[in-house]
């Protein structure tokens, strides 16, 4: 037993998770819009990726749960351009730009929401350059998107058979409470987010890994299962080695989502050189389980095993394509 809880327990906690919940509600989106795996911009990534001649273009969009952006209005504000950002990151991309839509009951209620938005902006180094505003609104709402570009790919749908999986999670930070945010960003200076977020297309233009996705609602084992559906693999998760602050319980971390966290799926000869990329900036990282050539997702305690999902049994986003990509071919 690693934590409070046994492994069937931790298993079950996680399939019964809203994070996890919420990701399956992109199956019926997408089937809903008629996408799939066959068109030719692939869906299920944290981007689009758009070829453009010498690379691609990323596009991508964050929405934000009411409940949250009521609680915490700046944060909210401030998350939007992070988790956009963080998406561009996860495709091996860089930003380019962002643009907001937020609705508010007046522009003293919109104020909270455009500051943290401000603020994360300018830390970032990434321009907001326009946007849809409505200050007659009853409640806040509140979206971002984000123009990128690449000029090499980490996509969701390159891991393999055979690659070890990575985590790099920034724990320098603590949880914004209520939420299950482990916030390590707004204290951290603008260089040293600029710095830690070039990471990841370094890793990319490097060829160290060819698939990778940033940590998300559905924590560390539900952004694992989204990367192995694309990919059309399974994995295969040591409990023990998954990098966790001092004091945090495991299943509560599980569940977290962290404002610098990634999953990379790198060939077993590349894993030293990947990981002193992230050690370097002080990130913790390390190889926390295996890709393997079934349907499921699984958590490993030593010897004791559980499978959290299983893609035979029911898809989770929905959104593999119907035949994997190559080795080293964007998706």
């Amino acid at each position: 037993m690693i934590g409070s809880l046994a492994i069937d327990e931790i298993a079950e906690r996680l399939r019964r998770s809203s994070g996890l919940a919420a990701k399956g509600d992109i199956a019926h989106v997408a089937a809903s819009l008629g996408l799939s795996g066959s068109d030719a911009i692939a869906v299920g990534d944290d981007c689009a990726a758009i070829p453009d001649g010498d690379g691609y273009t990323l596009f991508a969009i964050e929405g934000f749960m009411s409940e949250f952006v009521a609680a915490d209005p700046w944060f909210a504000g401030w998350c939007g351009a992070m988790v956009n950002i963080s998406d561009v990151a996860a495709m091996g991309g860089r930003p380019v730009a962002l643009v907001d839509a937020v609705w508010s009951a007046g522009e003293r209620d919109a104020a909270p929401l455009l500051d943290g938005l401000k603020s994360a902006a300018r830390s970032f180094g990434v321009p907001v350059v326009g946007g849809h505003t409505n200050v007659r609104s009853r409640e806040r709402q509140f979206a971002v998107a984000i123009l990128g570009r690449a000029r090499a790919l980490l996509t969701s749908f390159d891991a393999r058979p055979g690659d070890r999986l990575i985590a790099a999670i920034d724990l320098r930070g603590r949880y914004r409470e209520p939420f299950a945010n482990w916030e390590a960003a707004t204290d951290a200076s603008p260089a040293r987010l600029r710095g830690d977020l070039e990471i990841l297309p370094q890793i990319a233009e490097r060829r160290l890994s060819r698939a990778a996705k940033d940590i998300s609602q559905g924590g560390i084992v539900g952004t694992a299962a989204m990367l192995a559906e694309c990919s059309r693999v399974g994995v295969a998760i040591d409990l023990a080695a998954i990098p966790r602050p001092d004091g945090v319980a495991l299943e509560r971390w599980l569940m977290t989502f962290p404002s610098f966290g990634y999953l990379l799926a790198v060939r077993p000869d590349l894993v030293e050189d990947t990981l002193a990329a992230f050690r370097g900036r002080d990130i913790a990282a390390a190889a926390i389980g295996d890709v393997t050539a079934g349907t499921e997702v699984e958590i490993r305690d030593g010897l004791r095993r559980e499978t959290v999902w299983d893609f035979a049994r029911q898809p989770l986003i929905g959104c593999a394509p119907s035949q994997p990509s190559p080795r080293g071919m964007p998706a």
